[in-house]
């Protein structure tokens, strides 16, 4: 009975995001060899700073890191809303 609950009120398919996204940082931490909290803060002062300039879905915003014989290269999937026009 709980089980269709779940599953007519989202709180399965919100269960299997959150794994989903542990399970990546996981796998990330493992490529980068950066602890989850410097990962974490690395994604946050992109987060601050790319938003200074875009108005940007942070729900979708994917920070990931792709390993290439002996070099890795940063991968960031960053949805963007809008360009901000600043003067200057």
């Amino acid at each position: 009975m709980f089980d269709l609950f779940a599953r007519v009120f989202g709180r399965e398919d919100a269960s299997k995001d959150v794994a989903k996204e542990r399970l990546r940082l996981v796998l990330v931490h493992d490529r980068a060899s950066l602890s989850p909290q410097a990962l974490e803060n690395l994604k946050n002062d992109l987060l601050k700073v790319i938003s200074e300039y875009m108005d940007i879905d942070d729900q979708g915003f994917r920070v990931d890191f792709s390993r290439h014989d002996d070099a890795m290269a940063l991968v960031a999937n960053i949805p963007i809303r809008k360009v901000k026009h600043h003067s200057v």
